[in-house]
This record gives C-alpha cells, structure tokens and sequence, in this order.
C-alpha cells in the first residue's frame, strides 16, 4: 500500500483526554498521510497509525454500510456501535440484523437513559419534539447525544460516514478532525465521495441497503422524525422538515455553540466525483 508514511513519533492517545493543541497536530498528520488514498487505505491506514481505540458508529444508511463493508472486509479492529433511540423505523432492524449476519460483525447498541427517557415524555408528551425545535434538540440529547458520549468514552478516534455534498453545513468537513471536547480525533473516510459514488460502489459489491432509499428517504434517522424527500431535495431535506433551519443537525455532530465541530480540522481534501 504506497503512501508515505505518517510520522513514527506520532503518539497515541491511550484512551486518556489530549490536550487540545495537540488534536489538531495528529489531525493534520492524518490527512497529510491519508488525503490522497481511497477510502479502504484510509481506513487501513487509520488503524496502524493510531494503536488506541477506534470506534465507528454507525446508523446503517448508505455511507455507514460502505464503512461496515470496507471495515469488515479488511479485518480492522474498529469497533461497530450504534445508537438505538427506541423510534427507529422496522427497517432499520431489519438491515441490523442483515448486516451482523453478512459480515460477521457484533454491532454494540447504545440506548438512551429509561429515566431520561421518561421524564422526557411526562414534561412534553409522546411525541413533544415537534413543539419547538428546543424541544426536538432535547430529544435528541436524550436519545442520540448521551448515548453517543457513553459509545466514544476512552477512544482515541471516531470513525464516521459524514460526505462534505450532504448538506452546504457539512461542506468544510475535513478528513480528520480536532473533538476537543470529547478529546479525540473524528475520522471521515468517505468525505470526498459522492451520494452516486456510494450508490455505484454499493451496487457493484453487493452491499445490503436500507429499502427505505429507493422509496425517497435519503437521509434516516428517527421515524418520527424523517420523511421521503422530493427530487431536487437537499438530501437531508427530509429530517426534523417541520424546522426552519438549513443545518439540519441532531447534535452529534456539533459542539457547544451548534456548530459542526471542526476546530483544527486540516483543509478537506479535494472531492471525488
């Protein structure tokens, strides 16, 4: 596998909180290694420069089952957790299931707290986050946030299927990204691809999808939550659509201020078609 090889002094985290000068230095040394590879040498070589924990969450949509296929074919040792908020759609499970079966992989599930799960409903009723969009981010704190803390506690680097033309929010995402807060690196192995370049390589591997893709939902996150989109859409249109907001975030992805996280991240690399 050519490429040139990150710098050997390079440290590991070792499941400990890094200063913060330092997460944007192995950011930068991660896409000075890997910006120019596919996304299979990205992850390989992910996986030998950081000897700590990677975790890969996955939410089983299109880019996430690319990352499963290429993880598990190259026997990475990167962990597959997920995050069930307890409103996903059947299907979902369904290609859960599917997708341990076909790859032989244990995909560890993440839930939200019963006791904030409860309070939650008491002060806002069932389905209490189409009241205001405060509402909806306090949901989803509950269901997706919290529960994304507990999954990445002590890794040194997130794996994640975020593609810089999914929305004009994520368009400044970069290969490898500085979490301060949550003191690791966020490594995006598919930014550069395209929604077709996914649907393409999906295809000619055979790779098991969510049926729910070919009937207009794009993007998939909670049932409630997410409608079919349109043609001409944005592709991420189609959730929390009752919001006036273009961002479209749950608040995995962003910090304090609701900004994409992406203090110190290196320049994105140049996008693939």
């Amino acid at each position: 596998m050519a490429r040139d090889p990150i710098d050997p002094h390079f440290p590991a985290q070792q499941g400990a909180p890094t200063e913060a000068i330092v997460l944007p230095e192995r950011a930068a040394e991660l896409v000075r290694a890997f910006g120019k590879s596919d996304a299979r040498d990205r992850l390989i070589g992910l996986s030998q420069a950081i000897p700590g924990r990677i975790v890969f969450t996955t939410s089983f949509g299109l880019e996430d089952q690319v990352l499963t296929h290429l993880i598990a074919g190259a026997g990475l040792p990167v962990e597959i957790a997920t995050l069930d908020t307890g409103r996903l759609f059947p299907e979902v499970y369904s290609l859960w299931e599917e997708t341990e079966r076909r790859y032989g992989v244990a995909i560890r599930p993440f839930y939200p707290r019963h006791d904030a799960i409860e309070l939650y409903v008491r002060q806002n009723g069932i389905n209490g986050f189409y009241a205001s969009r405060d509402a909806r981010k306090s949901c989803c704190g509950i269901r997706k946030v919290e529960p994304l803390g507990r999954a990445l506690a002590g890794a040194d680097v997130w794996i994640t299927g975020l593609r810089a033309d999914q929305s004009a929010a994520r368009g400044g995402v970069a290969l490898a990204e500085a979490d301060a807060e949550r003191g690791l690196i966020k490594f995006n192995p598919l930014l550069d691809w395209s929604r077709e370049a996914a649907l393409s390589f999906s295809k000619a591997e055979g790779i098991p999808l969510n049926p729910l893709h070919e009937k207009g939902f794009i993007s998939i996150g909670c049932q409630p939550c997410t409608r079919a989109i349109a043609p001409g859409e944005p592709e991420r249109a189609g959730r929390w659509w009752w919001e006036d907001d273009a961002a479209k975030e749950c608040g995995l992805h962003v910090g304090p201020d609701g900004k994409l996280i992406r203090a110190g991240a290196a320049a994105p690399v140049e996008a693939r078609p």
